[in-house]
């Protein structure tokens, strides 16, 4: 049985998640395939949602004014979204591979990078609250999507790769670890930046 990655199997997650799960730990696809016809598209709507609504609203981060900023600058920091998007969801997938010999998973790439991919789908999906980019209303909305997320990783995880729901949870977990840390790590070195001049020119 071979599952066909594409923009239908998203559909397929939300209503038949365990479905989907089944089928994906019944086949081996190939990383490439995953990476360029379905996770590159999906990593790209939260830059596109992003830009779009800062273009048209500025974002605003309490009850300030908006904070605009130049066509040029909206621009550069949608590719670097775009770029810090693909770098994570490359390196969870690898990860996830090397941690599949700790674990007695499957080590299959192309599996770890579809898994991944569906288990972001309710954050991508969520970005379309970019669109009106206010901070409040896009943490209301991103956190039960990053809550959806986290069941479908814990939920799929042990039936795509093959190990028991034990072990399951514990890779689960550790992954759950590895973005935490990677995120405070890229907070980190944004403040650093920023602290020396490194960062866009904002208006008001």
């Amino acid at each position: 049985m071979a599952v066909n990655v594409s923009p239908l199997l998203i559909l397929r997650l939300l209503h038949q998640p365990s479905t989907v799960f089944r089928e994906l730990a019944e086949t081996e696809p190939s990383a490439a395939s995953v990476f360029f016809k379905l996770g590159l598209w999906l990593l790209a709507l939260p830059p596109v949602f992003a830009y779009f609504g800062s273009m048209n609203f500025g974002w605003q981060l309490g009850v300030d004014e908006p904070i605009i900023l130049a066509r040029g600058t909206l621009v550069g920091i949608s590719v670097a979204y775009f770029l810090t998007l693909v770098l994570g969801y490359v390196s969870v997938a690898v990860v996830a591979r090397w941690m599949s010999e700790t674990y007695g998973a499957r080590d299959n790439l192309g599996v770890h990078f579809a898994l991944i991919t569906l288990v972001g789908v309710p954050l991508l999906l969520g970005s379309a609250i970019h669109l009106y980019p206010h901070a409040f209303i896009n943490l209301i909305v991103l956190a039960p999507a990053l809550m959806w997320s986290m069941y479908l990783l814990y939920r799929g995880l042990p039936v795509v790769l093959g190990i028991d729901p034990q072990r399951g949870m514990l890779m689960a977990s550790a992954l759950i670890a590895y973005l935490l840390v990677a995120a405070v790590s890229l907070l980190g070195v944004t403040v650093v930046l920023w602290g020396q001049g490194i960062g866009p020119a904002v208006g008001i």
